[in-house]
């Protein structure tokens, strides 16, 4: 069954400073606001398929590039991504892009390839020239900062591809470990002597605070629901949001969790949201506007993010009809506006 014959829905969400297209007609997408609202374009577990992909400023992808990590699928993901029109194209890693995970590969290698893959050759795909040239960024556990325009407001990022354990595949931590990658030392948790807190002093500082946080596996109880209903996102990075509170946080990995949500921060150590995959603000759509109290000040908010596009749930009956297409009805590209 094609997109068309289905068609598209209208799901928007909308606060004072951020505007987020959850489901929309590609051919009536609204333009951002103004020149000082960039558009960023959230997608995550492509897999090595292509589709259509609304133009904006910054593309980002929360990881599963490809199937299992070969060569020629990375070249298949990167001519696509190269090929996209977005100044900025930011990327990382998940737990199906297996050669990236260098250390782990060499010991798990034979569990899913006949031979050991060439990951000099995928790395120069990811980082190589031809990648600057189209804007792209990799980034592995690393921070990295950008203007859209020569003086324009500087941006921030940090990217990362792990997730909960899960069958001992790439990119994968205990949920202990968790904790360590994720909170802050700080934090009266990290006392906890249940915390892995050895772990703590050389992670914690990888996820600084900025603007966008990219993770390949969402947190828990944030868009993270399976098929059966189980939250499984990592309950150590829900416990940091506070204290992160990015513009963007985005997420795939769990593809029958995808949505939107935005999420208003309510004093200095309030707590993050529960978003299930049925919420009524990620089916319907949002809007949200600013109490009295907050005038004269800029709220802070989050808008939660999980970009999966391969079709999987609840989301691929559209109408009675089953929808499987890559990035189609349901599972499209999200569209984020943000004042700057």
């Amino acid at each position: 069954m094609s997109k068309t014959a289905v068609g598209y829905g209208d799901v928007t969400l909308k606060a004072p400073r951020e505007i987020v297209y959850l489901e929309y007609s590609p051919s009536s997408l609204p333009p951002k606001p103004s020149p000082e609202w960039p558009r960023f374009v959230c997608i995550s577990d492509t897999h090595s398929h292509a589709f259509d992909v609304p133009d904006g400023d910054v593309l980002l992808h929360g990881g599963d590039l490809t199937d299992l990590g070969h060569v020629e699928d990375f070249e298949k993901t990167m001519d696509w991504l190269c090929s996209l029109p977005h100044k900025v194209k930011i990327i990382i890693a998940g737990n199906h892009d297996l050669t990236l995970h260098a250390d782990w590969y060499e010991k798990e290698y034979d569990r899913f390839h006949d031979a050991k893959e060439d990951l000099k050759a995928i790395m120069q795909l990811l980082k190589g020239d031809r990648a600057k040239e189209a804007g792209i960024v990799y980034l592995q556990d690393e921070k990295y900062e950008f203007q859209l325009e020569e003086g324009g407001r500087l941006w921030s990022i940090y990217g990362s591809p792990w997730s909960p354990e899960f069958f001992n595949w790439a990119f994968n931590y205990e949920r202990k470990r968790g904790k360590g990658l994720f909170l802050s030392g700080s934090s009266s948790k990290a006392k906890d002597p249940n915390f892995a807190s050895s772990l703590l002093p050389d992670l914690v500082s990888k996820f600084p605070k900025t603007d966008i946080l990219l993770t390949h596996g969402p947190a828990y109880q944030i868009l993270d629901q399976v098929v059966q209903g189980e939250a499984v996102g990592c309950e150590a990075l829900r416990a940091r949001l506070p204290e992160l509170r990015p513009r963007i946080h985005l997420a795939g990995h769990i593809h029958e969790a995808h949505g939107a949500y935005i999420h208003t921060w309510k004093s200095s150590n309030g707590e993050p949201p529960i978003v299930e995959n049925d919420d009524l603000a990620v089916v319907n759509g949002q809007t949200i506007e600013d109490d009295k109290e907050d005038e004269g000040r800029i709220v802070e908010r989050t808008v939660f993010v999980n970009a999966a596009n391969w079709p999987m749930g609840d989301r691929t009956i559209r109408g009675g009809v089953v929808v499987d297409e890559f990035g189609g009805p349901g599972f499209q590209a999200v569209v984020v506006d943000l004042k700057g």
